[in-house]
């Protein structure tokens, strides 16, 4: 594979990373103090990084505040924006989870920064099988972790409001690993986040697969579906179901609700330009018409019910 890949990335000249500096994003964590309105409330950090505050219970997604998604500080794909919120402002958590251990969606600085952060304290850390040693090691609290398999639920209950959240392991396509040593020694997962009034779907790292209709039909409808669309290419479409595969999935689960996409816009991680993924899924949704939820960086952005939202900020 690596002789077939090589040359692409030689002959490559689209525009993987903005050419021009972005930002800067701020999120105004005062926001943080007042319950969302709609009971349903997200903050996109980029990528597959977000805080969502769902029915009262207020849960950060895969969190990656390190330079690179890298196992090396010097070299590996680069942040193209820094973090809108730093950590020492993050507002206090109650769930802290994680789709799979690749080192875009678990960063090892940023799990023991988590491990030292008071708003962390009372968090709990969910996690799919055998993923809770790599916690661990990194210095999360043992007795905080929860592990799951797949279509394994766990019960999550607020301290600070009592509110109660459903988090339940479910299949992608993917696979694991933190090295070419060790793929596949602990298991990944997509998730289903339902609380009293709305139901979520984060899709984390999948390609698509003829599981996305029981999906639906099992764990929807859903409000709000994340689903990747970048790091996208036909050589690995199997593990990366790019815009095209999210928009098949996403009517394959029964186009209930709103679409947001994930997993773009923050690490040049595949031969596509860094634009290319919300261009082609909003070309899409345009030709099928299908709603869009795209907010902007580090914005606290409240969810209403069938309200499409989409931001420009990346043109």
């Amino acid at each position: 594979m690596i002789f077939k890949l090589l040359p692409l990335y030689l002959s490559n000249r689209e525009e993987r990373t903005p050419k021009r500096q972005l930002g800067p994003f701020v999120t105004a964590a005062d926001t943080y103090a007042r319950p969302p309105a709609s009971g349903l409330r997200v903050t996109w950090f980029g990528h597959s990084i977000m805080l969502v505050e769902i029915d009262g219970v207020r849960v950060l997604i895969d969190p990656v505040w390190d330079e690179r998604a890298s196992p090396m500080s010097w070299a590996g794909p680069k942040r193209f924006f820094p973090s809108p919120l730093p950590l020492e402002k993050m507002p206090e958590l109650d769930v802290i989870l994680f789709s799979h251990d690749h080192y875009d969606h678990m960063g090892k600085e940023t799990v023991r920064a988590l491990a030292a952060l008071p708003a962390a304290a009372g968090a709990q850390w969910v996690v799919p099988l055998e993923v809770g040693a790599v916690l661990r090691s990194f210095g999360a609290p043992a007795e905080k972790i929860i592990e799951l398999d797949w279509t394994e639920s766990a019960e999550m209950r607020s301290a600070r409001t009592g509110a109660s959240l459903r988090i339940t392991a479910i299949p992608s396509r993917h696979f694991s690993g933190r090295s070419m040593r060790n793929r596949f020694e602990t298991l990944w997962a997509s998730y289903a986040l339902k609380g009293a009034e709305h139901n979520v779907y984060y899709g984390a790292d999948s390609g698509y697969w003829d599981g996305y209709t029981e999906i639906g039909q099992h764990y929807g409808p859903f409000d709000l579906t994340m689903l990747e669309v970048g790091a996208w290419n036909v050589n690995w479409e199997s593990i990366h179901m790019g815009p095209d595969g999210a928009m098949r999935a996403f009517r394959a689960m029964g186009a209930h609700g709103l679409l947001m996409p994930i997993h773009w816009g923050l690490f040049d991680l595949a031969l596509h330009a860094w634009r290319f993924p919300i261009e082609r899924i909003t070309e899409l949704a345009d030709a099928d018409g299908i709603p869009l939820w795209s907010p902007p960086p580090g914005v606290p952005t409240e969810f209403e019910k069938g309200v499409e939202l989409r931001s420009s900020w990346w043109r």
